[in-house]
């Protein structure tokens, strides 16, 4: 491609809405524009990138016996109806009515589309096991797209839907799904992170994402330093340390004075205890009744347990003012003990609290705290459990080692759904024993354009991006430094020929632009390897060859050049490629 000819319209400044490098990058190298909130063109260079991650993908996903087929955007309410979610999807689901009223949505996910395409035709055992993907276009309408492709409200995924005759052999597919993952996000390049994770409004009994390490990511995530487990904070397990009951002599809980003081951090200083003596008393609408879940000063309660722990369908922190109305006091006064009567239907805690002593808590009156509360003598604690977000330092629940903390992007999730969706939309097969039954399902989830955004996180300087050579728009950049001079203009279409001719696939600079504006532009675009030709290298029979993230550039004899090329991008792919490549 010749750069002429390309519609890559780069910008100078970054756009006033780019919050992450990626929306930052992405649009001032011309990769995309924006068309509205959450919602983006994808140019040419964008459209490469995104072709390469799809045949990743597609070869990985082939390669595990899956068959790609594509379904509408465009769903009907029924089905929907009958899954269950229609409703408790929520507001994202973006819901319409056609010319004669009928309702559709815009498909966030295709679960009931893909349950309604095999319950029509499967029939027997002997037709499992299926596994169908498609890779589309998806709609969900955030309330706050942002962050670029990270958070957008349309955007291309890749679903893929697992259908098996029982559990043990839908999960041998969840694992040969799993390792197929991790085949297509070596094969990109990325530094990532397969983790446990929560299942969502999807549902399910077992899921893992599939997590980009980088520092920009929005998603928390711990792993152990000493084996294999990893996990989202938010469904990390964390074992609680032994704590001794309190004695039942220990003095009565005392009332302080705490003027005002109202954070942890206030607290802790006032009374000159450390946040970890402290129990922070936080109150929850669960299916609209009040419920206290109680967390030591230095832990962060993790919503999604508490909701599991409660089996709520919703679970949310309740107002100032409801709990003003039931508690009479602001929330940075509470405490499990001496509760109002009726303020709340029951009080948990956090593991870590049970046998706790000699803790400071609020004390249901305003400007005043209790000191000395020994929580298993002094409250009426209904449950213990395991309640709170993980961090670094926490000990791992399967080893004797440490937990590590990170930030990531998932990229990627699997589920394991078993009958959820089949059992509720009737999809049955008749099994060996000639009963009928559910079909067992998993579920399967790339979003492939934030793949792209998730390797510039991952993959960029101060100049721009720095692309993995297997999803790059181009391998090589090719820049004429003096484009007026016959010499250096003959050299550098004859190397762009002898590239094409070799497979390499090359963008050539030809515009007639000075050097520091190409060399400017093809730092921002990224392409991994840039040869740069001038008239003194020309005389001497040389070009400069220089990888994106190296510091300085080789001189190569023109002679050997595209070999020279191929040899380095062939170093850059080695173990991006499968097993079968590699040998080949």
């Amino acid at each position: 491609m010749r750069a002429s000819r390309l519609y890559a319209p780069t910008l100078k400044e970054n756009p006033n809405d780019a919050e992450v490098v990626s929306h930052q990058l992405l649009t001032r190298a011309g990769y995309i524009r924006k068309l509205t909130a959450g919602v983006y063109d994808f140019l040419p260079l964008s459209r490469r990138v995104l072709r390469k991650i799809e045949t990743i993908i597609r070869e990985e996903l082939d390669r595990a016996g899956a068959q790609e087929l594509l379904m509408p955007l465009v769903q009907p309410a029924e089905i929907w109806q009958e899954s269950g979610r229609w409703q408790q999807y929520g507001p994202e689901l973006l819901r319409f009515k056609d010319r004669k009223g009928a309702e559709f949505c815009l498909g966030p996910t295709h679960e009931e589309v893909i349950v309604d395409i095999v319950r029509r035709d499967v029939r027997s055992w002997r037709d499992l096991p299926l596994n169908l993907y498609q890779i589309q276009v998806k709609f969900r309408d955030e309330v706050r797209p942002r962050a670029g492709l990270m958070r957008g409200r349309e955007f291309i995924m890749k679903d893929a839907y697992s259908f098996d005759v029982d559990e043990a052999a839908a999960l041998t597919t969840y694992d040969a799904m799993y390792d197929a993952y991790k085949a297509i996000f070596t094969r990109c390049g990325l530094d990532f992170r397969p983790v446990e994770a929560d299942t969502g409004s999807i549902g399910g009994s077992r899921s893992h994402e599939f997590q980009v390490l980088a520092e920009s990511g929005e998603d928390a995530i711990v792993s152990c330093d000493a084996c294999d487990y990893a996990a989202n904070v938010e469904q990390a397990e964390l074992r609680a340390p032994a704590l001794a009951p309190a004695a039942p002599s220990a003095p009565a809980p005392t009332v302080v004075a705490t003027p005002q003081l109202k954070s942890i951090d206030e607290v802790s200083a006032h009374l000159g205890l450390p946040a970890r003596a402290l129990i922070k008393s936080l109150v929850v609408e669960a299916d609209g009744a009040l419920v206290m879940a109680l967390v030591r000063g230095d832990h962060e309660l993790n919503e999604i347990k508490l909701k599991k722990l409660l089996g709520a369908t919703s679970v949310e922190m309740a107002s100032e003012e409801r709990i003003l109305k039931s508690f009479g006091v602001p929330a940075g006064f509470l405490g499990p003990h001496a509760l109002p009567a009726g303020a709340v239907s029951r009080v948990v805690a956090d593991a870590a609290l049970r046998g706790a002593v000699d803790m400071a808590t609020g004390a249901n009156t305003r400007d005043a705290h209790f000191t000395g509360v020994s929580l298993e003598r002094d409250a009426q604690v209904s449950a213990y459990a395991d309640l709170r977000l993980a961090g670094a330092g926490d000990d791992c629940p399967r080893c004797s080692g440490k937990l590590r903390a990170f930030r990531g992007i998932e990229v990627g999730h699997v589920f394991y759904l078993g009958t959820k969706y089949s059992a509720a939309m009737k999809c049955h097969i008749i099994d060996e024993q000639s009963v009928e039954r559910p079909i067992v399902m998993g579920c399967y989830g790339i979003g492939v354009s934030r793949v792209m955004a998730a390797a510039i996180e991952q993959n960029h300087d101060a100049e721009g991006i720095c692309w993995p050579m297997a999803i790059a728009p181009f391998q090589v950049h090719i820049l004429t430094l003096q484009p007026n001079v016959p010499e250096v203009v003959a050299c550098a279409e004859a190397l762009y020929a002898a590239c094409q001719r070799a497979g390499i696939e090359a963008l050539y600079d030809d515009r007639e632009l000075r050097a520091g504006a190409k060399f400017k532009d093809a730092d921002l675009m990224g392409i991994p390897l840039r040869v740069a030709i001038g008239g003194r290298g020309v005389k001497d029979g040389v070009v400069e060859v220089k990888g994106r993230r190296e510091a300085a550039a080789t001189l190569v004899q023109i002679s050997g050049a595209v070999e020279h090329l191929k040899a380095q991008i062939a170093g850059q792919l080695t173990g991006q490629l499968t097993p079968a490549e590699r040998a080949q």
